[in-house]
């Protein structure tokens, strides 16, 4: 069986979507399927090139194949007989970001163009799958809502897990992930503050040099640079995970995050609790407040006090990962299966 893979690769940008496209197209081929995988460029400034983005993934012609595997926009929009989606997200400036206020598409007669246009695309491709897996009940809920498709929920396993057996806790709280506005990094600088005994590790790739200098600046601003760190380049996996096993608990706090995230999966493998917020999204169907982890309003202040708790009583924190580790036993994630489904 013939299965290529495809996603699109905003160049230089490396996260949780491009660790699942590698994962996905090794496993495939460890299972016996004859696997390639294939990434369009794709940039969203300006929000006028979206239209252009999605001709040329819809102009694109494949040949020689059994199945396709399309995990995002626009690749999602490349025609084939034999198409299985496995979405990530939709275009999500033109959905729920955009009802939120955090849309690049234009307010004017030509920003409803664009949003038709996307729209429409979208019905096309979800119209033309054989099968339409999501990669969390947040982004199942948000296909239904908005574009009447239904689906299956299929998570995707934690990569290489055999990294995170845990550890003795090195005392401090670990941010991990790209780092941008979206994942809100900010927040745990300022929530230092309210966390008087706090020593907090920001490790990972940022964006863009605007990001990494504005984490800086902002340390030093808020007076806590000698109580942070920040490691912020593209971290191989033995190195990440030592930070992950050493910690004694991580934060995570995506705004409206689809799916668990690979941050919550490798905490709690670790068996180390994880300080969420309100709003995080798919983060919230796992991480518990009191259960497996803290959740907090998205402010420093209250950050601030759940990082000084869990400072406060090491011995609670290694409860709360231990049943964060339990938590994900019971998803039961694990890649033969998951490949199984996606081929069969």
């Amino acid at each position: 069986m013939k299965v290529l893979v495809l996603s699109t690769k905003v160049p230089f940008v490396h996260g949780g979507a491009e660790e699942l496209f590698d994962h996905l197209v090794r496993n495939l081929q460890l299972a016996g399927v004859e696997a390639e995988g294939m990434r369009i460029p794709f940039s969203w400034e300006p929000a006028e090139r979206l239209i252009d983005e999605m001709l040329i993934a819809r102009r694109l012609r494949l040949s020689n194949l059994d199945r396709v595997i399309a995990l995002k926009f626009p690749a999602y929009m490349v025609p084939w007989n034999n198409k299985v989606l496995w979405l990530l997200h939709q275009y999500r400036q033109a959905y729920d970001l955009l009802d939120a206020g955090q849309s690049n598409i234009p307010g004017d007669a030509r920003g409803k163009q664009i949003l038709s246009a996307i729209r429409s695309g979208d019905a096309l491709a979800f119209s033309e799958a054989r099968r339409i897996y999501t990669n969390a009940p947040t982004t199942a809920q948000r296909l239904l809502h908005y574009n009447g498709f239904g689906s299956e929920v299929l998570r995707p396993p934690l990569n290489d897990p055999e990294l995170f057996p845990g550890g003795e806790s090195e005392g401090y709280i670990l941010a991990t992930g790209r780092v941008n506005a979206a994942k809100r990094q900010e927040l745990l600088v300022r929530a230092l503050r309210y966390a008087p005994k706090a020593r907090l590790l920001v490790a990972g790739p940022p964006d863009t040099p605007a990001d990494a200098v504005h984490l800086h600046r902002l340390a030093v601003a808020e007076g806590v640079e000698d109580r942070v760190r920040l490691d912020l380049r593209f971290l191989p996996r033995s190195e990440l995970a030592r930070m992950v096993n050493g910690a004694l608990a991580v934060a995570y706090l995506p705004f409206d995050e689809d799916s668990l995230g690979y941050c919550t999966m490798e905490a709690f493998r670790a068996a180390k609790p994880v300080i969420t917020t309100t709003d995080s999204g798919g983060v919230l169907d796992i991480v518990r407040c009191g259960e497996t982890g803290l959740v907090a309003t998205p402010d420093p202040e209250a950050l601030g006090a759940a990082m000084a708790t869990l400072c406060g009583d090491p011995a609670r924190a290694g409860k709360l990962g231990l049943a964060g580790r339990a938590a994900m036993d019971a998803e039961r994630l694990d890649w033969p299966t998951t490949i199984q489904k996606l081929v069969e």
